[in-house]
C-alpha cells in the first residue's frame, strides 16, 4: 500500500510542479520552491530567495513521515533576510505539525505550502523589524533636534526673574544713553563740562593744601585751609 501511495503521489506531484521538480532516484526527489518576498520599502529589488526540498520516502510512508532536507540551489544570491542554512531547523520545526496531522496521507503538497508560508512570514517579520529598529533611531535623532530648539522650559517664577532682569537691564541701557547724549549736546553748544572739584577737607585730607589757591576752598573747608597755610608758613 505504501509504494502505491508513494508512485500516486509523486505523478500528482508532477502535474503541480512540472518544472519545480527534480529526481534524485526512485523513492527520492527535489521540489524548487521559490519565495515570494514583501518589498522592503526601499525600492531596493533583490531576487526572491528559493528553498530545495528535498525528499526522502520509507518503505512505510505515507504511514510514516518523510525524510525532509532543506538546502539552497548552487550559487543562489544571499538574500538579507533570508539564509537557508541558518533558517533550516526553525522551519523543519515548522513542518512538525502538518506532518502529525497528516500521517496517512500523501502530505508532500500540504508540506510545500506549509514550508513556503513558514519562510515567507519569517522574511517579513525580519523586515518589519528591522524597519521598527529603523524608526525608533529616526524618532530619536528627531527628539535630539527638538531640544535643541525647546531650550530650558519657561515657569511663571522664570520668567518674573528674567523680566525683572531685563527691565533693570534696560533702565541701565537708557541712563547710560541719557548722559551720553547731553554730554553730546554740551559739546556740540560749546558748553565746557566741569570738572568736579575737592573739597578743602579733601585737599587737606590727601595733603594737597598749601598746593592750591584759596579760591579752590568753600566754606569752613576754607578756614582750615587757610589755618593750615598759616602754620605751615
Amino acid at each position: 500500500m505504501g509504494l502505491e501511495d508513494q508512485k500516486e503521489e509523486r505523478e500528482v506531484l508532477d502535474s503541480i510542479f512540472p518544472d519545480e521538480i527534480t529526481d534524485i532516484s526512485d523513492t527520492s526527489f527535489r521540489i524548487s520552491i521559490t519565495l515570494d518576498v514583501p518589498d522592503d520599502g526601499h525600492g531596493e529589488a533583490s531576487e526572491p530567495p528559493t528553498i530545495l526540498l528535498n525528499v526522502t520516502y520509507p518503505e512505510a510512508y505515507p504511514d510514516v513521515a518523510p525524510h525532509l532536507d532543506l538546502t539552497s540551489p548552487p550559487n543562489a544570491p544571499k538574500h538579507p533576510q533570508f539564509d537557508v542554512s541558518v533558517d533550516k531547523a526553525q522551519l523543519l520545526d515548522a513542518l512538525q505539525p502538518t506532518i502529525e496531522d497528516s500521517l496517512g496521507m500523501a502530505m508532500i503538497f500540504t508540506l510545500v505550502t506549509t514550508l513556503k508560508d513558514a519562510a515567507e512570514v519569517l522574511i517579513s517579520d525580519r523586515i518589519r523589524q528591522v524597519e521598527e529598529v529603523k524608526e525608533i533611531e529616526l524618532r530619536k535623532k528627531e527628539e535630539e533636534e527638538n531640544r535643541k530648539f525647546h531650550g530650558t522650559q519657561v515657569t511663571r517664577e522664570r520668567f518674573l526673574e528674567w523680566r525683572e532682569k531685563f527691565r533693570k537691564e534696560m533702565e541701565e541701557k537708557e541712563r547710560k544713553q541719557r548722559e551720553e547724549e547731553e554730554a553730546d549736546e554740551k559739546k556740540k553748544k560749546g558748553i565746557k563740562v566741569e570738572e568736579k572739584k575737592l573739597t578743602g577737607r579733601q585737599l587737606w585730607e590727601r595733603g594737597l593744601v598749601g598746593k592750591v589757591d584759596e579760591e579752590d576752598f568753600d566754606g569752613d573747608d576754607a578756614v582750615v585751609g587757610v589755618e593750615k597755610l598759616k602754620v605751615d608758613a
